[in-house]
């Protein structure tokens, strides 16, 4: 379709670029005042944690039934994505949603968490974005790449790759219902679908609006994994390394939480509070890069972008990533409780993320 639009300067890459830098302006501004963060809702504070994941899952049912909407009219389709191949990988799958999961409650917020705060002037959460997006690059290309094709040729055939369509409409339905009992504020709940929706938004806009049969893009949408990797790479090596949508979605992420959490008065310098807690951070940024490589996608890749193509690798991918995460979660409190630093640690557990 990009063809028929009339650009004559605007190539179809650099027009990906300027929409995910559009997308990512809108999720960042999204997720700073919701405070959308799947960490929250599996493990967060109890008070906070029905709420949470009532806000993650009201953005889920917006981005499933979104996504089937646009697969439905014929916009999109994900026959050739790499979310529907069918030799799972199940290994990579579940090793790397465990090991992202672990990674997330360390560092106490998901990759996409984590970018927000950072717009938002988390040091803490700055460092462990550059430390997750090293490793994850390592993992696609560089020095920890075997460990990503060993695990990856570990394949079960499969000879269903997805869920029938009326699958989502039912995923949609029980996600709204824990939403609406979930005690979130409507307003909230509101943002929350606005987030969602941003998802078929990001698969329609580089599927078919900018689809260019001279000139192709890949068909992404919300992630962070990828995009933070190609970030990295075209920032130290911007003049030989084009940039690409993922450039464009990450920075706009944190201009938009910037732009609001400035805008609210929300806006405060963070940064770490002792050589431990970097070294939990650090641990974990690690544990992340590696896990989302394998896991397909982080907590948003895989998981909020990934669930409403009805794939059963993203849901595989999804459920490990909550299971490390509780795992993780729950064997931390049995450490502190064995060491007498459940009191001292309570007031960290207060904080919301990162």
């Amino acid at each position: 379709m990009f063809e028929s639009l009339g650009f004559e300067t605007l190539t179809a890459p650099q027009a990906a670029i300027w929409f995910g830098l559009m997308l990512g302006v809108a999720f960042g501004a999204l997720a700073e005042v919701t405070r959308f963060c799947f960490r929250r809702g599996i493990v967060g504070p109890a008070a906070e944690r029905r709420p949470a994941l009532g806000v993650w899952l009201t953005a889920l049912a917006a981005a499933v039934l979104g996504t089937q909407g646009a697969v439905a009219m014929g916009w999109i389709g994900f026959d050739d994505h790499r979310f529907m191949a069918a030799d799972l990988p199940w290994l990579a799958l579940i090793v790397g949603g465990l090991l992202f999961g672990a990674g997330m409650v360390l560092t106490r917020g998901c990759a996409s968490r984590l970018t927000v705060l950072a717009g938002s002037g988390n040091l803490r959460a700055l460092l462990v974005l550059v430390v997750f997006a090293v490793t994850a690059h390592a993992m696609l290309k560089g020095v920890l790449a075997p460990i990503r094709t060993t695990l990856g040729a570990v394949t079960l055939a499969l000879e269903t790759v997805a869920l029938p369509a009326l699958a989502a409409p039912v995923i949609a339905l029980a996600a709204l219902i824990y939403a609406a009992r979930s005690g979130a504020r409507p307003l909230l709940l509101g943002a929350a679908a606005l987030l969602g929706l941003l998802v078929p938004l990001g698969w329609v806009g580089t599927g078919f609006v900018l689809y260019d049969d001279f000139d192709p893009i890949a068909q992404e949408s919300l992630s962070f994994t990828l995009p933070a990797a190609e970030t990295l790479f075209w920032a130290v090596a911007a003049t030989s390394i084009p940039a690409k949508f993922g450039v464009g979605l990450l920075g706009g992420v944190i201009a938009g939480a910037a732009a609001l959490s400035l805008i609210s008065g929300r806006f405060r310098w963070q940064s770490f509070e002792s050589p431990r807690q970097t070294g939990r951070y650090l641990s974990g940024a690690v544990l992340m890069g590696i896990g989302g490589v394998l896991a397909g996608g982080c907590t948003v890749g895989a998981g909020l972008s990934g669930v409403p193509t009805l794939a059963v690798s993203t849901i595989l991918a999804l459920v490990a990533i909550a299971a490390g995460g509780i795992a993780t979660d729950r064997l931390l409190r049995i450490s502190e409780t064995n060491s007498g630093s459940a009191a001292p640690s309570a007031k960290p557990a207060a904080q919301p993320a990162a």
